[in-house]
C-alpha cells in the first residue's frame, strides 16, 4: 500500500457509497474524491457504517475482526466465486497455448486484512505505527484469497505479488502470508515490492536510485509488464484499490471491496 497517498474519512464515504451502488467487485472509473457543495456524510455515522459492514467485532485477544458471516465476506465470496469460474476456464484453455498464464496480487487488504489497525488508528495512518503493525506478521486473511491463490496454482496458472509494501518489510510479508496460507512463490522472483532504494531498471521511467517518482499505477502497471516481458499472460489481476488494477497488462480486473481508505 502506497500509504502517503491514501485518502481516508471523506474517501471512506465514496468506497462506502460506491459498494451499495455498484456492488461487490464492480470496477468503475473510480471513486470520487472532488469538493462538493453539499454537506459530508458525518464521519460518526460513516464508521458505524463501516463496523456493520465488516461485522467489526473484539476477539478474545482485543483484535478486531471482520464477520465471516457479514456483508463484506459475501461480497468478497461473490468475487471469489466469479474468479473461480474464470481460471477454470482459463485454465482449459491454456493447454492449448504456449504463452503460460499468470495471476497477480495485491497484499494489503487483498490477502491479508488491516481492519484492527485501521479500527484502532480512527481509519487515519502513522508511518512508524504503521511499520510496526505490518512486522508484526499477523494480520489474518481477506476471506477466501489465499484459498484463491492456492486454487490458481492447483490449476497451473503461475502467481506473482505486486505490493506497495516496502523492501525492508519482505519478511514479515512472507511470513504473515504462509500464516494465512497463502504459501505459493513467495520467493523474490514471483513478489514485487517497492524499493525506492533500489528501483529496479524496468521503472526507470519514474525511479532511480534514491529517487523514487512512481505513481502507485506507473509502479504497478510498469511491474505487470515486466512480468508479462518474462513470458507470461497476466490472465487476472486483483486488489482493493483502483490503483491496484489500472495501467494495463492484465486480461480481466478483480476489484475487492475496501471502505477504510483510498489509494489514488
Amino acid at each position: 500500500m502506497n500509504k502517503p497517498l491514501r485518502t481516508t474519512a471523506v474517501a471512506a464515504a465514496c468506497a462506502v457509497a460506491a459498494a451499495a451502488l455498484y456492488g461487490a467487485g464492480a470496477a468503475t472509473a473510480g471513486q470520487s474524491t472532488a469538493n462538493s457543495t453539499h454537506e459530508p456524510y458525518n464521519i460518526g455515522l460513516l464508521t458505524k457504517d463501516i463496523d456493520t459492514y465488516y461485522g467489526t467485532a473484539l476477539d478474545v485477544e482485543g483484535v478486531y475482526q471482520a464477520s465471516p458471516d457479514s456483508p463484506y465476506a459475501k461480497d468478497l465470496a461473490r468475487v471469489d466465486a466469479e474468479a473461480k469460474r474464470y481460471l477454470d476456464k482459463v485454465a482449459h484453455q491454456g493447454r492449448h497455448h504456449r504463452v503460460k498464464p499468470a495471476v497477480v496480487f495485491d497484499i494489503d487488504d487483498t490477502l491479508l486484512l488491516s481492519l484492527d489497525y485501521e479500527k484502532k488508528n480512527n481509519y487515519g495512518y502513522n508511518s512508524a505505527t504503521w511499520a510496526e503493525y505490518v512486522n508484526r506478521a499477523d494480520r489474518p486473511e481477506v476471506f477466501g484469497s489465499p484459498a484463491l491463490v492456492r486454487y490458481a496454482e492447483k490449476k497451473g496458472i503461475e502467481v506473482f505479488y505486486n505490493s506497495g509494501l516496502n523492501e525492508a518489510q519482505r519478511t514479515a510479508a512472507v511470513e504473515n502470508l504462509k500464516k494465512v496460507g497463502a504459501d505459493v512463490n513467495l520467493d523474490a522472483g514471483h513478489m514485487f515490492l517497492k524499493d525506492a532504494a533500489n528501483p529496479p531498471a524496468y521503472l526507470s521511467g519514474c525511479a532511480a536510485p534514491g529517487a523514487w517518482k512512481c505513481t502507485t499505477v506507473e509502479f504497478k502497471s510498469g511491474t505487470r509488464k515486466h512480468i508479462e516481458s518474462l513470458g507470461y499472460d497476466i490472465v487476472a489481476n486483483f486488489g482493493d484499490q483502483y490503483s491496484d488494477l489500472d495501467g494495463g497488462y492484465a486480461d480481466k480486473k478483480y476489484k475487492l471491496p475496501n471502505p477504510t481508505y483510498f489509494v489514488g
